[in-house]
């Protein structure tokens, strides 16, 4: 395979010409300016490349193994995982209280999309631990987070969440889980729980799941879910983490993908767990940790598709098949045939879109954090909840897309283990499963993320992306602004007839307009990067060109989704369920 390329002179553009990295720093007296944010990011493109790739095929074939009820992850994982730990990347954007360094988020997405590129089995183990602490922090008593945030923090301890059990899975009303008091401030948690990523390894330290539980005395439905936090070691008489905890791995799931990653079928027997937030409001507390997931998921599918756009055009380049167009010479390099280049447009027109939006969004949840202006804080924060289940879900099918184009630029070598380009296609593929389906958050879109401020927050964010487009400058971004213009429109529209519809509208419309939400979205980037494009260098030249790429062959697939469901659900309701 190819060595992977950290595409740190597209995150040094965006920072300095696109997003406006200095000025958002400036403004939330963050001592960090882009020459650090780029240097951080090109260490870390470094280690992704020279650390974790070599290791994702040989992770793929070994697989983690559970060999009398010990989880052996893959080799050479726990020696990674320890590197990664020791040279900060695990708290690179951690709280500073408790042993983070308080970087910017929008170097954690990065990150993250550079570890999914190049290996996202192990990019699950910190992603998940950021995941726990956010949920710690904001929701467990000050003696939980005094004595477990730190080492999750660092990564010395790494975090899981237990959320999906047999019998109910995207309907978490059906959990039959309990926890019942000890007569201290202790609970028993007794149940299985399936599909819990990093639930157990052998990287040492200790593995802290956050569980969905009933008390005794627990409501049904929903809000009889209370979140527990159920380490896998106790603390001693001293208070060092030594006594095994009542829970074990029964079994390792057997997947599609990401075979490195120990996804487990974890049983608590009377687990020794503590109650975090309020009784019967774990559900709420949990959200806390999924919308961070959420997040990093679809930055897995902008990275898995970057990963696999690198190495499908690098094999393009070297292929030779074929004629020449004018049947001059043969053969030629397959990258000259206009089939193979749509498709690696195609793929690289989303790729430095979703990345930049990914850009943008970071943004908003560090103003979220860190702005001195509450109003701007609260705005900030309704705009990445806007967002959230579009980066999600848009990400992670449009990523898994690319994919599977990526490894059709190969032919039938693309079939073949030995060139990644399958192993790809399948890690893809659980991105678009796993923290909520692609179609439930479509349906969060709809349903509740429209109707958010009473419909102002999308309002606003239209708005936003009306007024830059009207206030571009060069003559390219002005006639690409055009065309998106046009998609925003047909959108607005679109918003109007939807939010606040019925279920069965809301149902058939949900996962077209999420679609149609993005593809404006990442429109607008492309309005932003080619506006500031304006050199002669290789990359200004390409971000042109790419970019009226997208406005003429992909944009306009807005237009059609929008057609599609203003046919409302009639064509899906006609056909009765049994019928199918």
């Amino acid at each position: 395979m190819q060595t992977y390329i950290p595409p740190i002179d597209d995150y040094k553009f965006l920072l300095t010409e696109v997003l406006g990295f200095d000025r958002a720093m400036g403004e939330m007296g963050k001592e960090v300016d882009a020459d650090l944010a780029v240097a951080v990011l090109d260490e870390a493109g470094k280690m992704c490349a020279e650390r974790l790739q070599p290791l994702n095929r040989e992770g793929d074939e070994q697989g983690s193994r559970l060999i009398d009820g010990v989880v052996h992850t893959p080799e050479g994982y726990a020696e990674a995982y320890r590197e990664f730990v020791t040279a900060g990347w695990a708290s690179l954007s951690g709280d500073p209280a408790h042993g983070g360094q308080g970087l910017p988020f929008v170097l954690q997405l990065w990150l993250d999309e550079m570890i999914s590129a190049t290996n996202l089995s192990f990019g699950l183990f910190p992603g998940l631990t950021r995941g726990a602490c956010e949920a710690i922090a904001a929701h467990a008593s000050e003696e939980l987070k005094a004595r477990y945030l730190a080492p999750l923090v660092t990564g010395e301890w790494t975090g899981a969440m237990a959320l999906t059990e047999s019998g109910a899975g995207t309907d978490l009303a059906l959990l039959k889980t309990r926890a019942t008091p000890n007569g201290d401030d202790s609970y028993a948690v007794q149940g299985t729980k399936i599909f819990i990523s990093s639930g157990d390894h052998d990287f040492g330290g200790n593995i802290v799941h956050l569980v969905l539980a009933r008390l005794p005395d627990a409501p049904a439905g929903v809000k009889g879910i209370s979140l527990f936090l159920v380490p896998k070691f106790l603390p001693d008489a001293e208070g060092n983490f030594t006594v095994r905890n009542a829970m074990s791995v029964g079994a390792l799931e057997k997947k599609m993908g990401i075979h490195a990653q120990p996804t487990c079928v974890m049983n608590y027997d009377g687990a020794t767990g503590w109650l975090v937030g309020e009784p019967h409001r774990g559900l709420a507390a949990m959200f806390t940790m999924m919308n961070a997931e959420r997040l990093m998921v679809g930055i897995q599918g902008l990275g898995i598709a970057g990963g696999a756009y690198q190495q499908a055009v690098a094999y393009a380049r070297d292929r030779l098949q074929g004629r020449s167009a004018d049947g001059a010479r043969n053969p030629v390099a397959i990258v000259e045939h206009a089939d193979v280049r749509r498709m690696l447009l195609n793929v690289r027109s989303f790729v430095e879109a979703g990345r930049a939006l990914a850009g943008w969004t970071a943004l908003q949840l560090d103003r979220a954090a860190s702005h001195p202006d509450s109003g701007e804080r609260a705005k900030a924060d309704a705009l990445v909840a806007l967002l959230t289940p579009v980066v999600k879900a848009a990400f992670t099918d449009i990523g898994f897309e690319a994919a599977v184009q990526a490894q059709q630029v190969f032919g039938g070598h693309g079939y073949i283990r030995e060139w990644g380009m399958e192993q790809f296609v399948r890690d893809a593929r659980i991105a678009q499963i796993y923290e909520g389906t692609n179609g439930v958050q479509a349906m969060d879109l709809i349903g509740r993320k429209l109707t958010l401020a009473g419909g102002a927050v999308v309002d606003g964010y239209f708005d936003l992306i009306g007024a830059e487009l009207a206030g571009v400058e060069t003559a390219e971004a002005r006639a690409m602004a055009s065309r998106v213009a046009e998609a925003l429109t047909e959108l607005r529209a679109i918003t109007a007839s939807v939010r606040g519809a019925s279920v069965d509208v809301a149902g058939a419309a949900a996962v077209d307009y999420l679609r149609l939400f993005a593809l404006v979205s990442m429109g607008w980037m492309w309005v932003r990067m080619v506006d500031a494009a304006r050199g002669d260098e290789p990359l200004h030249a390409a971000k042109r060109g790419v970019g009226a790429y997208y406005v003429r062959r992909v944009l306009p697939q807005a237009l059609g989704l929008a057609a599609a469901i203003r046919e409302g659900a009639d064509p899906i309701l006609d056909i009765p369920a049994e019928m199918l």
